[in-house]
């Protein structure tokens, strides 16, 4: 008997595959329905993918084939999102430039990519540091601009004194900076920003997708639209107004105190000379916080005194100003009125400061009892005129009250804040802007585009944007548009070269545009698109926001970029997240190099589900191994078949299992399902049909091991051209059922019979069933009821 060489035989059918051009994908073929079939591109940091990385794409592989075999016009591209931080961190370590360190890790992972058996179109690959990149990613930025949906404005930055840069949010750990452990204090900086807001409400409307529920949910908690009222709070002894948002307008005058952000832009009209020094160092230490921390789950609520006063536009109450790092100065208004008998969070701030707590809205169902606040709707008290008012009305009434006096007004709300685009980092796309002497911003021609990344730059950060040390960007752009012009040294976030990416797929070699408005509006929107569930409020939400801006000015026919969205799980070991610093990293090469990177996808897949994730264990991998063999033994020997009838039952029970799971995206019931038939086939048999239908159903987790099975059995052509297996529905009915046994009306017991069986096979079965017999023999048979394949029910008397 013939073994299986996996090394032998992978190289051979890649290099198969590769020769047929299996992976392209005509798109002129209008006899076939046209599928786009994507998963989210990897970053090179490192120079090899790691097992996370197999346990994402080698499913997506066996979707795409699934497909393929069902007839469709199967788009599955894939590239490389190059550009971003890990790459300059590496500079500034090495001394090696990220276009050096890049490239080499591409063409490692392009090989691996290529190993792992998949189908990647690589005609159509795009690498996003690429200048024939991202010229167009800087021409989405133009189209932004020139509509009105970019601008500068002066906002505050996470910054770093010994790193001399500047952090993201998630860069932040207690107050430090994580790459260095240095106190991080906040910094002005005049930045890009892309106007997501004008987005807001279609960026709601999820009509168009099918969507993970939860993926769905923290989108539209992170746009957070509310709907409520703007209060104007007046300030003693200072001109300027507090303005604040609030949804429970008709809790107003339950207000005992306003809560400012540290950022507010009035804090220094607002602190009193005798609170200053403590205001002062408050407002200093919480700057250095990043939001995340700020407004952390279950953090201790902190916050002063001002020692100014505000009066409630309602009642002409005085109540205190406060600052408090829970209030955050870019989000809403940076103030909130504090209603400490309605609001869990205003309440243990006044519980622990010692705040005054007013009760003014009542509910029979959930009374305020001092212990906590009531939040629900309910019937205004101590609130003059409007007492007696349900919530609802009253939200109107006073709201239109303060609009009489323009001390307020309806608005509708979002959490979500304009798109920060600015980054001070090397390592990104230039934005391709430049200043005239006095200053002023003009975009860059797009003639002149890409707008080149220089090249003479120091890694060491030195408090300003890399891009400032060159000499060859300043002379570039004064040769170009004159002297004293400078250029923007800024970079473009990383995010923004990914928020269009699937677009320029189909038209990947295009020269003088960024893509084929015809051909991106016949292949979008993208049919399936898998990546991981991090990505929701960043990634997601960005490239949804990038293709409706496109699509409002003409340039693509779709709103939507991706119909359907899967998030695949993670992968485990010894309980834990793989990272270095648990030494608990699985290398997939060293499993590749031993069984082949068959074994290793299905091995992957049988883990548990593919939206689950699993646990990997270094000698569960060899079940696998195993079966791989049996498999190529079971279409290699000479197999008599005992039963047809059997076989054919069980065959079509398989083709409709797998067909069933892959449609589920339940890799691992595939897995199981096939194991099990070759286990009924060492029993029964199988002849040269039916070994071909098997060997179509296992094409998609284990491509190469189907190719040599599909050539052995006389096939010319590839598995992947062949038609996916159908079943018949008559042979996929259980003819054999389980049915209870009933004495009297009770159940006392089940017996497994034909669905075809008479009463008196039923009966025999009862009478051997233990459990049934016991009931029986305490008396006398009077009547039987029996319906075939539903009910045996036994009057004993």
């Amino acid at each position: 008997m013939m073994r299986y060489n996996a090394r032998k035989v992978e190289e051979k059918w890649r290099k198969f595959w590769g020769n047929k051009g299996l992976a392209k994908t005509d798109f002129h073929d209008d006899t076939k329905k046209k599928y786009y079939n994507l998963v989210m591109f990897p970053y090179p940091s490192g120079d090899k993918l790691h097992l996370g990385h197999w346990f994402n794409y080698g499913p997506v592989d066996s979707w795409g084939r699934y497909l393929r075999m069902k007839g469709y016009k199967v788009f599955q591209p894939m590239g490389f999102d190059s550009f971003g931080l890990p790459a300059e961190n590496y500079a500034i370590k090495t001394g090696i430039k990220p276009q050096i360190s890049i490239k080499s890790n591409v063409d490692n992972m392009i090989e691996q990519l290529t190993n792992m058996g998949a189908l990647w179109d690589w005609d159509k690959t795009v690498s996003t540091s690429s200048p024939e990149y991202y010229k167009w990613t800087q021409w989405v930025f133009l189209q932004l601009y020139n509509k009105g949906l970019a601008y500068k404005k002066l906002a505050p930055v996470n910054w770093c004194p010994s790193c001399q840069t500047v952090l993201a949010n998630e860069q932040v750990d207690n107050g430090c900076c994580e790459r260095c452990g240095s106190e991080v204090t906040k910094k002005n900086l005049v930045q890009w920003f892309l106007k997501i807001t004008d987005y807001a409400e279609d960026l709601l409307d999820y009509s168009a997708v099918d969507w993970p529920e939860k993926t769905i949910a923290m989108q539209e908690n992170w746009i957070g639209r509310s709907e409520g009222s703007e209060i104007d709070f007046g300030v003693e002894g200072v001109v300027d107004k507090i303005r604040v948002y609030t949804t429970r307008i008709d809790t107003l005058f339950g207000c005992t105190y306003v809560v400012v952000a540290p950022e507010h832009p009035f804090m220094s009209k607002l602190v009193t000379e005798e609170r200053r020094s403590e205001v002062e160092s408050y407002v200093d230490k919480s700057l250095k916080m990043s939001d995340i921390e700020r407004l952390a789950e279950g953090r201790e609520k902190s916050g002063v005194f001002t020692g100014s006063y505000a009066v409630n536009p309602i009642n002409g109450n005085r109540v205190p100003i406060w600052v408090a790092d829970y209030v955050i100065g870019h989000y809403g208004t940076g103030a909130v009125m504090a209603v400490p008998a309605h609001d869990e969070r205003d309440f243990e701030f006044a519980e622990k400061h010692g705040l005054e707590v007013l009760e003014v809205v009542k509910n029979a169902k959930n009374p305020f009892d001092g212990t906590g606040a009531m939040t629900e709707d309910g019937v205004l008290i101590n609130s003059d005129d409007f007492s007696g008012m349900k919530s609802k009305e009253a939200r109107v009434k006073i709201t239109e009250a303060l609009e009489k006096n323009e001390n307020g007004s309806s608005k509708v709300n979002y959490r979500l804040r304009d798109w920060l685009i600015s980054r001070q980092r090397y390592w990104g796309a230039p934005i391709p802007v430049v200043y005239d002497p006095e200053g002023n911003a003009h975009p860059v021609p797009e003639d002149l585009l890409p707008w080149m990344l220089p090249e003479d730059v120091e890694f060491k950060p030195d408090g300003e944007s890399p891009l400032a040390q060159s000499k060859e960007f300043v002379k570039r752009t004064e040769e170009i548009f004159g002297k004293g012009w400078r250029p923007e040294v800024d970079t473009l976030d990383t995010f923004m070269c990914s928020s269009w990416y699937f677009l320029r797929y189909p038209s990947a070699n295009l020269e003088d545009k960024p893509f084929d408005s015809d051909l991106v509006n016949e292949m979008l929107p993208v049919d399936m698109y898998i990546g991981g569930p991090e990505h929701a409020c960043m990634h997601l939400l960005y490239a949804r926001f990038i293709n409706m801006a496109l699509h409002d000015m003409g340039f693509v026919g779709v709103k939507e970029p991706f119909k359907k969205l899967v998030h695949q799980g993670m992968v485990t070991k010894d309980g834990a997240k793989m990272s270095k610093s648990k030494g608990n990293v699985v290398s997939p090469d060293e499993f590749v190099d031993k069984y082949g990177s068959d074994v290793l996808r299905m091995y992957l897949m049988f883990m548990g589900p593919f939206t689950a994730g699993g646990e990997w264990n270094d000698n569960g991998i060899n079940g696998v191994a195993r079966f791989v063999e049996k498999f190529w033994n079971m279409v290699t020997a000479e197999s008599a078949v005992k039963d047809r009838g059997l076989l054919e039952k069980n065959l079509h029970k398989l083709i409709k299992k797998v067909s069933d799971s892959i449609e589920k995206m339940h890799f691992n019931v595939i897995v199981a399902a096939l194991m099990e038939f070759v286990n009924f086939v060492s029993k029964n048999g199988i002849d040269s049909d039916g070994k071909k239908v098997v060997v179509a159903l296992l094409s998609p987790i284990a491509p190469h091991l189907a190719e040599e099975c599909w050539e052995y059995l006389g096939e010319k052509d590839s598995v992947v051209k062949a038609k996916w297996p159908e079943y018949d529905e008559a042979l996929v009915v259980d003819d054999v059922m389980k049915i209870g046994v009933q004495i009297n009306g009770k159940v006392r017991g089940d017996i497994e019979l034909s669905v075809e069986a008479d009463e008196d096979v039923a009966m025999k079965l009862a009478k051997d069933n233990a459990a049934v017999a016991k009931y029986l023999d305490s008396g006398k048979i009077l009547k039987v009821i029996y319906v075939k394949g539903r009910i045996l029910n036994i009057i004993v008397g």
